[in-house]
């Protein structure tokens, strides 16, 4: 891997490292294929990764979505990552479904394809036919591969925190946070039974929506190396030519991607995070086939919420409301960055002032704002990445089949009908049912609760530490003020009492005097309370 690097022109961040000495002097300069003009830094980059293999190649393609953490060229470039390699021998295929499944391939389907319908790093795809008759295909991983991705993690692991130790970059980003959270994403891909049940959920969210198909799986085929779903058929979504020849409609094509995506982001908050052309199939109506579900993003309510207020806030170019919700969204940052950021902000937004609603580019501003948040070293939350790069890759699809087609169109309308479901009955309901089960579980635990902490002050068990700086003064005042409160008290107690006996004395008809002296008393007492009252309000002006 350091000499890869080293050889792509990244031998300065090989001796930021400290692993310099591990390079012969050569690799630096020969190997490397030439051509008239020269390649750049992110087109390096490009290629270290793609020699580097499936590992590197997953996490290109998830830094591709991160526009808050790399420039543009480099984002542009790891968006060419094909993860398409010369498939397994069909012998090592075999195995690994016998292994799996119990069986041969041959006497467990009517048919079984030799030949991949498609090959990646991680698995390859076979047509097959079930003994039952459905056609389906079969998405088997490559022996050894997970191995493989482990021994690949650990030495990203070991790079991170080499980078965090000595660059002034990786003390910056939390590089092993990422990296454990690239490698929680790269076992999920690899756990095919995860991704069966990621399907299944996509289909329940949509059950009432014909404009998507989501492939049967089959379980019965099915384990964590080995995935068989139905069979989709369809064309390929960019597939200009033959959608026109098919009649289907493409601005209605369109229409329907971008409401299916913000569907899944904005009401489901479980989305699939991969919509590059070959996961979508497309039949006449149109209905879209939906493919690959390895790689999904999720979204809680809050979040949903908080993204919808967002989009919103962009399309009525309301500043104040983007830089609230970037914010409600988890994006963190000193006061003096955020106001950099709003200032950028107020910038961009005024580059669209007073535009007519089409010609907003909502996912260009959105994609603009992660740019910017980068620039000022604002940390971005992961999942808001991922989301952003999936709604302007679907938002590029929908340019694909019409050019005139823009984003705002379908948003702004959807946006503001999801808002004002949030003022019906039943969604109140939904919100405020969780929130009264929790208050009566608390008010059946607190008593029990607050039994068990007195007990423990009573028994001495429970301590209070307090840092006292200035310790002189703070007793001092402490002094002065428990004196007061204990004046305070004495002269209400005095003023009570007082009040009381001249109550009694006047009911028994005891003498005038003993009156006057009782009433004597009382002015006592409210002159001490005058000057208290003075005193305390002295000392608030000092």
């Amino acid at each position: 891997m350091v000499r890869i690097l080293f050889r792509h022109g990244f031998g300065y961040l090989v001796n930021q490292l400290g692993l310099g000495h591990l390079v012969p002097f050569h690799w630096g300069l020969l190997g490397h294929p030439r051509r008239a003009r020269p390649y750049t830094q992110a087109e390096h980059l490009l290629l270290a990764f793609e020699e580097l293999g499936a590992t590197f190649i997953k996490l290109g393609q998830i830094l591709s979505t991160r526009s808050d953490l790399l420039p543009p060229d480099f984002i542009t470039e790891l968006s060419k990552l094909q993860d398409a390699v010369p498939p397994e021998p069909i012998a090592l295929i075999e195995a690994q479904i016998a292994q799996e499944l119990g069986g041969p391939a041959r006497a467990l389907f009517a048919s079984f394809d030799s030949d991949p319908l498609g090959s990646a790093s991680i698995g390859q795809v076979h047509a097959a036919t079930l003994v039952t008759g459905e056609e389906v295909v079969v998405k088997v991983q490559r022996p050894g591969v997970a191995q493989l991705v482990e021994a690949d993690l650990a030495v990203l692991m070991d790079f991170a925190r080499l980078a965090q130790a000595r660059t002034v970059w990786g003390q910056i980003y939390d590089l092993p946070g990422m990296v454990e959270e690239f490698a929680w994403t790269l076992r999920a891909e690899l756990d095919y039974i995860r991704e069966g049940r990621n399907a299944e959920r996509i289909g329940r969210n949509f059950t009432q929506e014909p404009s998507i198909q989501v492939p049967t799986i089959y379980w019965k085929y099915t384990t964590r190396r080995v995935l068989t779903m139905e069979r989709i058929g369809g064309i390929k979504i960019n597939d200009i030519p033959a959608l026109e020849a098919a009649g289907i409609d493409r601005h209605e094509l369109a229409v329907t991607g971008v409401r299916i995506v913000l569907k899944m982001v904005l009401e489901d908050g479980f989305f699939h995070a991969d919509p590059h052309p070959g996961n979508f199939l497309v039949k006449p109506g149109p209905s879209i086939g939906l493919l690959d579900y390895g790689l999904i993003g999720v979204l809680d309510e809050r979040t949903r919420q908080n993204l919808l207020y967002l989009f919103l806030a962009v399309v009525d170019q309301d500043i104040d409301g983007v830089i609230d919700r970037l914010s409600a969204l988890g994006i963190v940052g000193t006061a003096s960055q955020f106001e950099r950021l709003r200032r950028d902000t107020e910038h961009l937004i005024s580059l669209y002032w007073g535009l007519p609603l089409k010609e907003v580019d909502v996912q260009g501003m959105l994609a603009e704002f992660l740019a910017t948040a980068r620039r000022h070293r604002l940390t971005v939350p992961s999942h808001l990445a991922l989301t952003s790069k999936t709604l302007s890759m679907h938002e590029g699809l929908a340019r694909q089949l019409d050019p005139g087609f823009n984003a705002a169109d379908v948003l702004g309308p959807y946006a503001r009908e999801l808002a004002l479901r949030t003022y019906l009955p039943q969604y109140w309901v939904r919100r405020v049912l969780p929130a009264m089960r929790d208050l009566s579980q608390l008010a059946v635990t607190l008593p029990r609760r607050a039994d068990r902490l007195l007990g423990q002050v009573e028994r001495g068990n429970v301590s209070i530490s307090v840092r006292v700086q200035e310790t002189e003064h703070v007793l001092d005042s402490l002094n002065r003020m428990v004196n007061r409160l204990i004046l305070g008290i004495l002269a209400g107690a005095f003023t009570i009492g007082i009040a009381l006996l001249l109550q009694i004395y006047r009911a028994a008809g005891i003498e005038r005097v003993v009156r006057w002296l009782l009433g004597a008393g009382f002015a006592a007492v409210g002159a001490l309370g005058a000057w208290l009252i003075y005193a305390i309000f002295r000392r608030g002006h000092h």
